[in-house]
């Protein structure tokens, strides 16, 4: 599948800004679960959706799912920070949770698995509503051992829901290594469903939006899900000040070499895309917008009792 010039350009934007966000939210949240390295999968997931499509994203990465989808980042940075303002006007933890009206579903349970239930249940309604929408279920290697995922998954491919598995597979859950969690490879698992699978370099940007792409195109033909393994990597610890990683300092180091947005850069000029200066000027507009959109959130006001304790807190 051939992506236009725009969509590419598209794509990587929403890289930068997946990158940019990161970098912010870590300067004043020491527990923020980022996803340096890994942005070519988030930002593939995320991009390309539909009004009345649905996504249960991963945690690493779900604030760039509902900005793709809408949302506004100076909202969800308040969200972050408990402020008024903020899509839950800081009642709840806006990094794993919603905003619901953009067609995000949050970690609602506090668990890593049944997002990938959230999703199907999300793909069930639109196949019997009739529509062509499709539901993306984004999760990581450690929850793809879970029994959620294989509920979710056998259900899906029994009756051919539109939905669309995608394992952010970052090779380390907390800090066990999957080779020693996963036989074989996430992908192997979508032949025992019946379903294809197919494992995607992670890092290849190009890769992913068309392995995306044509998983969502087989749903909303209503060929049923597919699954995908983004191959990816951590690039530092399980959240920013986590000072103990375990990984060989080399394999850090060789995927780091690896950074999907520099790969990126450069495919983009070398194939006469963009040229740098372009691809500069992006990068600073996305410095400024998330930069002024951290600056409002930290100066809103904070939630009192006529917010906390609003008519709308259970409807």
């Amino acid at each position: 599948m051939t992506q236009s010039n725009e969509t590419l350009l598209d794509l990587y934007r929403l890289m930068v800004v997946t990158r940019e966000v990161d970098l912010a939210v870590s300067e004043i949240d020491g527990h923020w679960h980022g996803c340096d390295g890994e942005e070519a999968v988030v930002a593939a997931a995320y991009m390309g959706l539909r009004d009345g499509d649905t996504v249960a994203p991963h945690y690493r990465g779900s604030l760039v799912a509902a900005y793709a989808r809408g949302a506004d980042l100076a909202r969800l940075f308040a969200g972050i920070m408990g402020k008024a303002t903020s899509y839950n006007r800081g009642r709840y933890r806006s990094d794993i949770c919603g905003p619901p009206e953009f067609g995000v579903i949050g970690l609602y349970s506090g668990a890593l698995g049944p997002p990938l239930s959230y999703a199907t249940g999300a793909a069930l309604a639109a196949k019997l509503d009739g529509t062509d929408a499709v539901a993306m279920a984004v999760f990581g290697d450690g929850s793809s051992s879970r029994g959620d995922c294989h509920e979710a998954m056998n259900f899906a491919a029994s009756l051919k829901l539109p939905v669309v598995f995608l394992c952010q597979n970052n090779q380390v859950a907390i800090s066990t290594p999957s080779r020693d969690r996963v036989a074989g490879t996430v992908a192997d698992r979508a032949l025992g469903y019946g379903m294809p699978g197919v494992q995607v370099d992670g890092n290849d940007a190009v890769a992913m939006v068309d392995a995306v792409a044509e998983a969502r195109a087989r749903a909303r033909r209503g060929e049923g899900p597919s699954l995908i393994e983004g191959l990816t990597y951590r690039a530092r610890g399980h959240f920013v000040s986590d000072a103990a990683d375990p990984r060989p300092r080399d394999e850090v180091e060789a995927w780091r070499a690896r950074n999907p947005i520099r790969l990126f850069r450069d495919r983009l000029a070398g194939d006469g895309v963009a040229d740098t200066a372009h691809l500069d000027a992006i990068d600073a507009e996305v410095r400024d917008q998330v930069a002024a959109a951290m600056a409002q959130a930290q100066t809103d006001p904070e939630p009192g009792a006529d917010v906390l304790g609003a008519d709308d807190v259970y409807a």
